[in-house]
C-alpha cells in the first residue's frame, strides 16, 4: 500500500518525476535490477525491454510500467525492494450458510416435484419463489416467498402468498406488502391467499391518500380503526366467494399480515396489521426483539360493563333473570359465526441501522425455536449495506431440520 505523507496523503516530494519516453516502453524496475546484478561490470551490456506499446499521450504522475503501476516504497522499506501493485482482490463476501443445528434436514434442498395442472385453470399455478425489493425513503426492501421443503418434494403449491405494491408518488407515495397463508391441507388454499393479499391491496390503494396523511401524522388510533375495517371488509370478501364457490369458509381462508412504508425520508413510522399468527422482529444494535403484537383473549365469565347486560334498562325497569331458554334465530339478523382470529396492529419508529422483519409461520417458527439460526442472520444482516437480491434469497433459505413449511419473510433496513 501506499505510504502516506506527513499530512495523511500522499507526500509529492517522495513521488518520482513525470517523464516522456517518446519511443519505447520504460523498463520494468526489477529488470534493471537484474541486469546490474548479472554483470555490474558491463555498462554497455543490453538491458532487456517489454515488447513495443504505444508512448503515454501525456505526462503521469509516477512513471507507468505497462498495465499495472508499483507503489512507491515506504519509508521502512529498502529502496531495492520488489514492488507491490496498489490494487488488490476485495475479499469474497461470507457465504450464506446451507443449514443451521446439529443435524441437516431430511428432504433435498432444491425442488424435486412441481404441482399438478390444469389444463383449463392454468391461472392457478404459482411459481416456486417470488422475489422483490425496492428503496423508498430511507428504507430498503426486501421481499421473498419460497415453496417449502415438503411441498417441494410432494409437488404441492406454495401456499403463501407474497405481493408489493406502491401508490403515490415521491414523498406521499405509500408502500404496501402484504404477505398471507392459505389454510394447511385446504384445496385451493394458495388462491385464497392470493386472493386475500389483491383485496387487501385493492383497499389499502383506494384510501392510500389517507392513509399516507395519517402515518405521517403519527394518527395511531385512526390508523388503527381504518386498517382494521379495511381489513375485516377483505376477509368477508373471502368468506363470500367460498360461499359462491360451494367451499366451506372455514377451508378456504387465509392469516393475513401488512406493513406500511411511506416514501417521506423524514417519516420513521413503520406500520403493522392483519389477521393470524405470523412473527414481527427487530435486529437493533445485532440483537433480535419479538415485537409481535400480544393479542388480548377474554377469560371468564363476563363482568359488568364488559359482555354482560346492564341490570336495569335505560327506563328504570329491573330486567328478569335469565332462565336459560335459548332464544330462537331472528330471520332478520344472520346467524353467529364462529370467533375470528383477532385484529394485530402495530406502530414503530424506525432508527437508523434497524431491521424489521414481518414473516409467516413458515419462517417465524424456526426464527423463534433456533438460536444458531437468529444469531446466523443477525450476523448478516447487521453489515454497513443492505444484502442484494439474491444474498436475501440465500439467506432465507438456511433450512433447519423439523420446519419444512413455505418460507416468506420481508424485512426493511433503516438508513
Amino acid at each position: 500500500m501506499t505510504a502516506p505523507g506527513p499530512g495523511g496523503q500522499d507526500d509529492p516530494a517522495s513521488a518520482p518525476q513525470a517523464t516522456r519516453h517518446p519511443a519505447a516502453e520504460p523498463r520494468r524496475p526489477d529488470d534493471g535490477a537484474a541486469a546490474s546484478g548479472a554483470n555490474p561490470s558491463a555498462p554497455g551490456a543490453p538491458t532487456p525491454t517489454l515488447p513495443d506499446r504505444p508512448p503515454p499521450s501525456g505526462p503521469t504522475a509516477a512513471p507507468v510500467y505497462g498495465d499495472w503501476t508499483p507503489a512507491e516504497p515506504s519509508g521502512g522499506e529498502p529502496e531495492g525492494a520488489s514492488p507491490v501493485s496498489r490494487l488488490g482482490p476485495l475479499p469474497p463476501p461470507l457465504p450464506s450458510r446451507v443449514h443451521v443445528g446439529t443435524r441437516p434436514p431430511t428432504y433435498d434442498a432444491e425442488p424435486t416435484a412441481l404441482p399438478a395442472a390444469d389444463p383449463d385453470d392454468l391461472d392457478a399455478l404459482v411459481p416456486d419463489t417470488v422475489l422483490d425489493g425496492a428503496r423508498y425513503g430511507a428504507c430498503t426492501l426486501r421481499a421473498v416467498s419460497v415453496r417449502g421443503d415438503s411441498a417441494r418434494y410432494r409437488g404441492e403449491p406454495r401456499r403463501d402468498a407474497l405481493l408489493t405494491a406502491r401508490f403515490g408518488t415521491g414523498e406521499r407515495a405509500l408502500v404496501l406488502v402484504a404477505l398471507a397463508t392459505g389454510t394447511r391441507t385446504a384445496p385451493g388454499a394458495h388462491l385464497a391467499a392470493a386472493e386475500v393479499c389483491r383485496w387487501i391491496a385493492a383497499a389499502v390503494g383506494r384510501s392510500h391518500v389517507r392513509l399516507t396523511a395519517d402515518i405521517r401524522a403519527a394518527r395511531r388510533a385512526d390508523l388503527k380503526a381504518g386498517l382494521h375495517r379495511l381489513t375485516d371488509r377483505s376477509l368477508g370478501r373471502l368468506r363470500a366467494a367460498a360461499t359462491e364457490q360451494g367451499l366451506d369458509p372455514d377451508d378456504y381462508a387465509a392469516t393475513l399480515r401488512c406493513l406500511l412504508l411511506s416514501g417521506d425520508p423524514g417519516c420513521r413510522t413503520r406500520v403493522f396489521f392483519g389477521v393470524g399468527p405470523g412473527g414481527l422482529f427487530r435486529l437493533r444494535d445485532g440483537e433480535w426483539q419479538d415485537i409481535e403484537p400480544e393479542v388480548a383473549e377474554v377469560k371468564g365469565e363476563p363482568v359488568l360493563g364488559f359482555g354482560s347486560p346492564p341490570h336495569e334498562t335505560p327506563d328504570g325497569d329491573r330486567l328478569t333473570m335469565d332462565l336459560g331458554i335459548p332464544t330462537p334465530p331472528s330471520p332478520y339478523e344472520p346467524a353467529p359465526g364462529p370467533p375470528r382470529e383477532p385484529f394485530r396492529f402495530r406502530t414503530s419508529v424506525a432508527r437508523t441501522g434497524d431491521v424489521l422483519l414481518m414473516c409467516a409461520t413458515g419462517f417465524a417458527e424456526p426464527l423463534r425455536g433456533e438460536p444458531e439460526l437468529r444469531a446466523h442472520l443477525a450476523d448478516r444482516w447487521s453489515g454497513p449495506e443492505p444484502p442484494g437480491l439474491t444474498a436475501y434469497l440465500a439467506d432465507t433459505q438456511v433450512r433447519v431440520k423439523g420446519y419444512a413449511d413455505d418460507r416468506t419473510a420481508v424485512a426493511v433496513w433503516e438508513a
